[in-house]
């Protein structure tokens, strides 16, 4: 039906969040938000072109055995599709259509190792960063302070000076491929989320910072704003009583914070795609 934001989440091979995410496409406004498990793409049955939103969960596709999300960005990156264009290709289609990517956590770590983050100069499929193991050598389940960079061409970020999100995974430290993607991250603001203490200032210290990556980033975007991948967890903060404090802060908005990121996605594709 003309006129309708549709979203569609990949589940399997270790996803656990596709259900939230879901929610939280429909809670922000989108009419259509499909779950689809990657074997019904890998088969044909389901083709990237018929949504205008690609969400990818956070889990632990496949384990983690290769290190988090490797093993599902070779299959994504090289796995065959029966009837037609690989994934690899409908992705590339579905970017170069001005569409939107988000991932989050363990779907973050996979757009990082598929090349889709921070593809610098539109440079898909391309690895120029990695998350790698945590600084304190654990799984960290806690809640972040998350500063905004207003600079940011980010489109889930417009309008946002601070969020409260948490996190929960055991690789979540970014790392560039060398200086120079660093340089460029920070040059064009592709940095939209940083560790932050309660002023909102970024900071490395643990456990504000609870992986240790590298210039506190928490959240990357690419040029276009379009693709964005962060490791806090927005789909777990949707209403009040997702916040830690609920029972303790009579003050709290009914909505969570993490509903503003979905809410700015589908306002773009209203606004831009539709």
């Amino acid at each position: 039906m003309a006129g309708q934001v549709k979203a569609v989440v990949i589940a399997g091979n270790g996803t656990n969040c596709e259900r939230e995410v879901a929610f939280a496409c429909r809670l922000a406004g989108a009419e259509v938000a499909d779950i689809v498990h990657i074997a019904e793409f890998l088969a044909g049955r389901v083709r990237l072109e018929d949504y205008h939103f690609l969400n990818l969960a956070g889990g632990f596709l496949d384990g983690d055995d290769l290190g988090s999300a490797k093993a599902g960005a070779n299959r994504l990156l090289h796995a065959p599709v029966a009837g037609g264009p690989s994934m690899a290709e409908q992705i590339r289609r579905f970017v170069e259509d001005g569409k939107l990517i988000m991932g989050v956590c363990n779907g973050f770590q996979l757009m990082v190792k598929m090349g889709l983050l921070p593809a610098l100069d539109g440079n898909l499929m391309q690895q120029s960063a990695t998350l790698t193991f945590n600084d304190s050598g654990r799984f960290e389940d806690r809640w972040t302070y998350l500063a905004v960079d207003g600079a940011s061409p980010c489109v889930y970020t417009r309008g946002l000076d601070g969020l409260y999100l948490p996190v929960r995974h055991g690789e979540g430290k970014f790392v560039p491929a060398s200086d120079e993607v660093l340089a460029r991250i920070e040059a064009e603001h592709l940095a939209p989320l940083r560790y932050a203490d309660e002023q909102l200032r970024p900071t490395m210290d643990y456990p504000l910072n609870p992986n240790g990556s590298t210039r506190a980033i928490a959240g990357v975007c690419d040029p276009t704003g379009r693709l964005f991948g962060l490791m806090p967890h927005p789909e777990a903060y949707l209403h009040r009583t997702h916040h830690p404090r609920w029972t303790r802060e009579e003050d709290l908005p009914e909505e969570g914070m993490g509903l503003w990121l979905y809410r700015n996605a589908v306002q773009f594709i209203r606004e831009n795609i539709l």
